[in-house]
């Protein structure tokens, strides 16, 4: 697990560093060459001020570092600025900035075995250093291919539509937010032994393969004038049993059945048309 440690600031340590390199300089400048000790204490103050030096290190903005002492892991700083460590650790970089993955356009059966491609754009960023260092051998790699395979996994689970699954209730056309909250509670799931957080997830392609699109697109017109011209039916037959009725109860005319057959199929020919109908004007009795 992910253990934080708090190191010395750093400006301390690079005052000390420079006052030893310092002081080395001047005992090797005021060596005459019959005081060895002089040449002794400069090496140890350059000694020193080397080991201080490299225990310096800067963190920048949402970066930490994960230090190890000979394979042993000791903690990681999140702390940003001028830090000094012991300088016998050693340290690994892991940015915790977010980033976005635009995921390739994926080629994958659907629910109800119809080919679609489908892309997504996943926001994620890493929440524990530990995971992500060594519990995994590249946890950007590793994101990329789990997020393909949750990408697969979601189109296999919903159909494209509701054209072949009426019962469907979550599909991948139509689902909008529910779509999202799938496929971003799976990421998480599969992305969580990486330390990886996932921020959001969404469909930013989504599309009939190339071999199916065209039929698919002749379904979908032909679906959508059935169903307009059911509406049109519909109001025409209201139209039509509302004029029947206004005639017999303000007894403007008696009609016949056969009349009424005759009148019903003229306006609904009228009502349901596609082009406008030529008037013609009957200037003799109604049964002639």
């Amino acid at each position: 697990m992910e253990k934080l440690i708090r190191p010395v600031p750093g400006f301390l340590a690079l005052f000390f560093a420079l006052v030893l390199l310092a002081s080395g300089i001047a005992c090797f400048s005021l060596n005459d060459g019959q005081n060895g000790w002089l040449v002794v204490a400069g090496v140890v103050c350059l000694v020193a001020s080397f080991f201080l030096l490299k225990g310096i290190m800067i963190i920048q903005p949402n970066q930490a570092r994960v230090c190890t002492f000979f394979g042993r892991y000791i903690g990681s700083v999140k702390d940003n600025g001028l830090m000094w460590i012991n300088p016998f650790y050693s340290t690994t970089k892991v940015s915790l900035r977010v980033v976005n993955l635009n995921g390739q356009v994926l080629k994958v059966n659907d629910k109800m075995g119809n080919p679609v491609e489908i892309a997504c754009v996943i926001v994620w960023q890493v929440s524990d250093t530990y995971k992500a260092t060594f519990d995994v051998a590249d946890f950007k790699q590793y994101v990329t291919i789990q997020s393909e395979a949750s990408v697969r996994h979601l189109a296999q689970t919903c159909p494209y539509d509701n054209m072949e699954d009426e019962k469907a209730e979550i599909t991948l056309r139509e689902g909008g937010e529910k779509v999202s909250e799938l496929l971003e509670s799976e990421l998480n799931e599969r992305l969580a032994p990486a330390g990886i957080v996932v921020k959001e997830a969404r469909i930013s392609h989504l599309a009939y393969a190339q071999e199916i699109a065209g039929a698919m697109l002749q379904r979908q017109q032909a679906t959508a004038i059935v169903a307009a011209r059911t509406k049109i039916v519909e109001g025409a037959v209201g139209m039509v049993e509302l004029a029947l009725d206004q005639l017999s109860k303000r007894h403007i005319v008696e009609l016949d059945d056969e009349r009424k057959a005759t009148m019903v199929s003229n306006l609904m020919v009228v009502l349901c048309g596609e082009r406008g109908a030529q008037p013609v004007l009957n200037t003799g009795s109604l049964y002639q």
